[in-house]
């Protein structure tokens, strides 16, 4: 037996989140490695989840967790051994394949990276999807030229999982990065992690005109829907945008005037199916150029058993940071 969370739905439609006892037998046969879960996350995805908020899961019942890492027990993959510590994010876990937020999860071997050296378990999962995620848009910026000498990098949705890593990064790398947040009590947090100045989202959250006054070399934007389109519209000749995120919604409501007029680059980053290569590479840029104390002074530990509370207060807009699950 292990435990998990576990998601059911009726043939009524009735939702229930609640922890449970499971059988090994139970566990996905389309999985090659059996893990040993130490530590899992809350990322936004599995608030959604969690609390029946979006259509995320597609297959039920669902052991939820996106997120995972562990300590390899079986393996019929060649790239795993017994003894092997591995992280595992994305690729459709806790979604349409049972997840991590459990003592055991059986997995693909073609979605597990080798932790890195550097990075305990618990450091992995303060970091996540929402962390690695924040690398793939610091990669997207430099890969279009970003540099920190450019000008100043806006962070939307600052006190966020994404957000909070995004400034930690973009900081400790030599950017200037100016946060937007619905927090003011948060405003000497978000300073801590590295933020220069800390802007409300008030200001970015409504209908704006087409073209701005220039401002950004570069954004990482966790919202999308208007704050998205007006900071495509704040930004500088040839700069880059990389939107990673819903929050406040999905839709874009902006002109191509950014685009065709100023040059500006709008990069969408996927954290899901990203290849091997990019994941292996944001997760060593991470455990190379992450201030971990940063980490910690931003990440909250709690037990599995806490996990549906904490998923609510995601969805409440409560939370500030990272929350780190204790399998």
């Amino acid at each position: 037996m292990f435990k998990a969370l576990l998601l059911q739905k009726n043939e009524q439609g009735e939702f229930k989140a609640s922890i449970e006892q499971l059988e090994e037998s139970q566990l996905p046969e389309t999985g090659d490695v059996l893990v040993q879960i130490s530590h899992s996350t809350l990322n936004y995805k599995d608030g959604l989840a969690i609390c029946n908020k979006s259509p995320v899961v597609r297959h039920w019942p669902m052991v939820a967790g996106i997120d995972g890492a562990g300590t390899v027990l079986e393996s019929a993959h060649p790239g795993f051994k017994p003894g092997d510590e591995v992280i595992l994010n994305g690729f459709g876990v806790g979604e349409t394949h049972w997840g991590c937020l459990a003592e055991k999860a059986k997995l693909k071997g073609d979605w597990l990276i080798k932790r890195p050296e550097g990075l305990s378990a618990a450091q992995a999962m303060a970091i996540g999807t929402a962390g690695y995620t924040a690398m793939l848009c610091v990669l997207g910026l430099e890969k279009s030229g970003v540099k920190p000498n450019s000008g100043e990098i806006l962070v939307t949705g600052a006190t966020g999982g994404v957000g909070s890593v995004a400034i930690a990064l973009l900081s400790k790398l030599g950017y200037t990065v100016v946060a937007t947040s619905g927090k003011p009590e948060q405003a000497e947090f978000l300073k801590s992690l590295g933020a220069s100045e800390v802007m409300d989202r008030k200001l970015f959250s409504e209908p704006g005109k087409p073209l701005q006054r220039e401002r950004w070399a570069g954004v990482v934007d966790c919202v999308g829907s208007h704050t998205l389109a007006n900071a495509c519209a704040q930004t500088k000749y040839g700069g880059t945008v990389t939107a990673c995120g819903l929050a406040q919604g999905m839709d874009l409501p902006s002109s191509v005037a950014p685009f065709i007029l100023r040059g500006v680059a709008l990069k969408g980053i996927d954290s899901v199916m990203a290849p091997l290569q990019v994941r292996e590479n944001a997760w060593r840029r991470l455990a190379s150029d992450l201030d971990l104390k940063k980490l910690e002074n931003l990440t909250r530990t709690i037990p599995l058993d806490g996990a549906i509370e904490a998923a609510g207060q995601i969805m409440a807009g409560t939370n500030t940071g990272r929350i780190l699950i204790t399998i």
